[in-house]
């Protein structure tokens, strides 16, 4: 089922608890509708498992045999999918079905250049009848190098990213808590991402000669120790390494197994299981009826095929084909390593700058939409799930009050600008958002230079999941816009401020779980591509929150001429001022929060509370000449290459603020309140910092958003002073 939060995004959650509760106390219409959500389920788990074993039909009847008898002892009806996982894996294990780590460079006997293509070993029918695309299979082959436990890892995560599963029934099924599962999840991505680069290295013409070499090395059959050795080489041979950036992300590439309910075999052995003539539960009737709920659940969707068969009928789920892309398709801050993912630590005013890695944006997005956008879509279209439209110019065109759009995930690559001008209503929002767990990528870099890639003339509008890089000018300009909702956005790499938001009557709008980076003008000098701006215009009611603003040209956040006030919460803004391109002369200014500015600068009370900025050229916070009274509390200022805190004009209130490390603290005129700050002390240094490395801070989110937990910034003298970063 689904349900609808406050800003009309459709959430996935688990099975209902009202429905387990009924089929518990014996209704049968309840129990039949609980089997024809959970087989799908079920069977996508036991024939990933089996890899398209004959015995996978056996293992899906007993374990729903077993669901059907058992659920009147089912405790807690908020588990009821966790449950059911953990009977088809007993089953499978009772069977003696270990998952088989089949060989993926042959046999290794004689002159390792004649190993035969591992693809004859690991494509089997299964992946045939499902007509899977060359990365698929390759996806598909790779897993195979995986561990066993790691396969079943894998095997959750592909039911999470299908929308099988919620991460609690994930964590559930793998005995962890969310965040470590969340933790394995990205290791075992990693290790896939691994396997696959190995794969393609393997089977490049040439083929990397120090990579044969070292399989030279190695004796007895494949299996995931030579992914752990052979992937050594790979993270470091720059040859071998190349093909990385050529993998599409296993999300895109996710094809389930048949979803084949055998309704006529398990209700027949239910009715005979044990001896007993008699059906369990009456389970035929309710089997017929589940088969009914499933053809009217599924048939009308987009992409599954319906297949009769007699006495059953199967599912076979076809994902749309995506067009090949680049690095940019890649997950966010997932590399390709055995470890947890880590960032390099940003480069500080000065230095040679390190790289950044890619933003660990990413929500989950609408199950449902009123219209669908895919790379392989055409506008002529109906913008159906099957027939989606190929461009969000045309989405945008056709939708309506209280409608969603589902922009599939892929490499888009417009060409013309997108014009929003058609508002929502308080409640009935309109819905920009990626779909379900996909990453929706989009090359701005073919929009003319005079104009952003969008620009939004309309409120109520609440726009998610969207990766935006190569605009020549900004990402997306919002022009007096109204109760919008800016979250898990991704702007990098654009010629201007990655997400403006400008003009009279900007009020009431959210920014939030979102990364603005590298945004950079090398043609006005990198004097105005900020991260984020709020600018030139007036309103009240904006808040930032949980936002990551990094290396971009000017500033992370500018307010400039902005006459309302803007509360800012737990935002990290980071490394900007710093000429990454090159540019000539470069007049970047590389202020962290910039709270004012102008030629005649407004008197704004502005709120920043719980934030932090470090590494920047220029300032930390500063009030750049807003004279108004700001609070500023419980803030970070760490080594900018300016004062760490500049309000000289202003009657601001600074509180349980923590400098240090910046090429001067403070400097305060005489109309600041400012007590209780690590400079109203004596003693601070960097000693007193857990850790001054800010690698975890580019860490992937936590699930449902936020900022990255870390230590990085906070001080073991007094919690009280300084941002929390995170925790």
């Amino acid at each position: 089922m689904t349900i609808t939060d406050g800003e009309g995004v459709n959430v996935r959650t688990a099975v209902d608890p009202a429905l387990v509760i009924a089929a518990r106390g014996g209704d049968e219409q309840a129990m039949a509708t609980l089997v024809a959500e959970a087989m799908p389920l079920v069977y996508n788990v036991v024939g990933k498992a089996l890899h398209g074993s004959s015995d996978v039909d056996d293992v899906v009847q007993e374990t729903m045999l077993r669901v059907v008898r058992g659920i009147a002892g089912l405790k807690d009806p908020d588990r009821f999918r966790a449950w059911v996982i953990s009977i088809a894996y007993r089953q499978m294990q009772d069977r003696g079905r270990s998952i088989r780590v089949a060989t993926a460079l042959g046999p290794l006997v004689g002159d390792v250049s004649q190993w035969p293509d591992p693809a004859g070993d690991f494509v089997d029918s299964t992946m045939f009848r499902l007509h899977l695309s060359g990365e698929r299979r390759e996806t598909y082959e790779a897993s195979r190098w995986l561990s066993v436990e790691d396969q079943r890892v894998l095997r959750l995560w592909w039911q999470e990213s299908a929308g099988l599963l919620t991460r609690a029934d994930l964590a559930t099924g793998l005995g962890l808590t969310p965040a470590h599962a969340a933790v394995r999840v990205q290791r075992v991505k990693a290790q896939l991402a691994l396997a696959r680069t190995l794969l393609r290295a393997w089977h490049a013409i040439p083929r990397c000669a120090e990579l044969t070499e070292a399989a030279q090395k190695l004796s007895g059959p494949s299996d995931p120790r030579w992914l752990k050795r052979l992937g050594r080489h790979v993270r470091r041979c720059e040859v071998c390494l190349a093909h990385e950036r050529e993998l599409i992300p296993a999300e895109h590439l996710i094809a389930g197994a048949n979803l084949a309910p055998v309704l006529a075999g398990l209700a027949g052995a239910a009715a005979t299981a044990g001896g007993v003539a008699a059906p369990v539960w009456g389970l035929w009737d309710p089997l017929q009826r589940a088969a009914r709920y499933l053809m009217a659940k599924f048939l009308p969707v987009g992409g599954l095929v319906a297949v009769g068969t007699a006495g059953a009928f199967v599912l076979a789920v076809h994902y749309p084909a995506y067009q090949d892309g680049g690095p940019e398709l890649a997950e966010p801050s997932v590399a390709a390593t055995a470890e947890a993912p880590s960032a390099a630590p940003t480069a500080g005013p000065g230095s040679t700058p390190a790289p950044a890695p890619r933003p660990a944006g990413g929500v989950n997005g609408v199950t449902t939409a009123s219209y669908y956008v895919a790379p392989d879509g055409s506008d002529t279209n109906p913008g159906s799930l099957d027939l989606p439209f190929a461009t969000l110019d045309r989405a945008t065109s056709v939708v309506r009050p209280g409608q969603n759009i589902a922009l599939r995930g892929g490499v888009y690559r417009p060409t013309r600008p997108v014009e929003i001008t058609t508002s929502g209503t308080a409640d009935r929002r309109i819905v920009l958002s990626n779909y379900r767990n996909e990453i929706p990528t989009i090359d701005a870099s073919q929009i003319p230079a005079d104009a952003p890639y969008v620009s939004q003339r309309a409120s109520y509008w609440t726009v998610q999941g969207l990766q935006v890089h190569g605009a020549p000018g900004s990402a997306y300009v919002c022009r007096s816009c109204a109760y919008s909702v800016f979250r898990g956005l991704s702007f990098h790499d654009n010629g201007q401020t990655g997400l403006l938001l400008r003009d009279p009557n900007t009020t009431g709008n959210l920014v939030v779980d979102s990364d603005f980076f590298r945004n950079h003008d090398t043609a006005t000098n990198g004097e105005y591509a900020d991260g984020l701006g709020i600018e030139y215009g007036s309103g009240t009611g904006n808040v930032v929150r949980n936002c990551r603003l990094y290396e971009n040209a000017d500033d992370g956040l500018g307010l400039h001429e902005f006459t309302g006030p803007v509360t800012i919460e737990r935002t990290w803004s980071f490394g900007n001022g710093v000429n990454r391109w090159g540019i000539a002369p470069f007049d970047g200014d590389g202020y962290g929060f910039k709270l004012g500015g102008g030629t005649r600068p407004a008197s704004v009370d502005h709120v920043v509370t719980g934030s932090a900025a470090w590494d920047n050229a220029g300032y930390g916070f500063t009030e750049s000449g807003n004279a108004g009274t700001l609070t500023v509390r419980s803030n970070t200022a760490f080594r900018n290459g300016k004062t760490g805190f500049a309000f000289e004009r202003s009657t601001s209130l600074l509180r349980q603020n923590l400098s240090i490390g910046n090429a001067r603290e403070w400097q305060l005129g005489a109309g600041v309140d400012a007590a209780d700050n690590s400079w109203n002390q004596d003693g601070w240094s960097g000693a007193e910092l857990h850790t001054t490395d800010p690698g975890s801070t580019l860490a992937p989110r936590p699930p449902g958003g936020g900022l990255p937990p870390t230590t990085f910034l906070t001080n073991t003298r007094d919690d009280r002073i300084g941002a929390a970063m995170g925790r």
